[in-house]
């Protein structure tokens, strides 16, 4: 058999196999998700590039500044009601970022699905790296040129030039911020 009846066999079946449309229907599927409607109401700045898979919740108290960086598989939760996430320029969040402006309080002989949220707002600064992995919780404000350790959790604020690390987070360097 030739070479050109061989490729256009090939091709032939590659458009009678019903694997690809399949595939289409899996993309019309993608934009069903959770995460896709709130990602519309979010606003971010120019040249500002996100992951096609970061996850978002109430996108419309979410706001990103210009020339962002939103690694693989991120996770911006805002509150439901009040607690925003804002985020500065030149800021890159590495892959598995979590970031929520809201938790749960606790009150005795509740289950923890019923209890009542404490939203905060994040700020996260101008400059900013958060490494692999990073957890910040709600109420953080998060100074410019922060460097945030891949693996730590963020529970209290971090001065501005600091690089901090562990579980939960503290200053363990500093480095001086790049104009913003």
């Amino acid at each position: 058999m030739s070479s050109s009846l061989s490729k256009a066999i090939s091709a032939a079946c590659s458009v009678l196999d019903p694997r690809n449309y399949l595939h289409a229907l899996r993309l019309i599927h993608f934009y069903g998700y959770s995460h896709v409607a709130p990602r519309r109401k979010l606003v971010a700045g120019k040249g500002t590039g996100i992951s096609p898979n970061v996850s978002f919740r109430n996108g419309e108290r979410i706001q990103m500044g210009h020339d962002c960086h939103i690694g693989e598989r991120c996770r911006l939760w805002a509150g439901d009601s009040t607690g925003r996430i804002i985020i500065g320029n030149y800021v890159s969040l590495a892959p598995d970022v979590f970031i929520t402006a809201s938790d749960y309080k606790f009150e005795a002989g509740k289950p923890f699905r019923q209890q009542p949220k404490n939203e905060r707002d994040i700020r996260i600064g101008n400059d900013v790296w958060l490494g692999a992995q990073v957890v910040v919780t709600a109420g953080v404000t998060i100074g410019d040129g922060c460097i945030v350790g891949a693996g730590a959790v963020v529970t209290k604020d971090l001065p501005a030039g600091s690089i901090a690390g562990g579980v939960p987070a503290r200053v363990i360097g500093t480095r001086e911020p790049a104009l913003a």
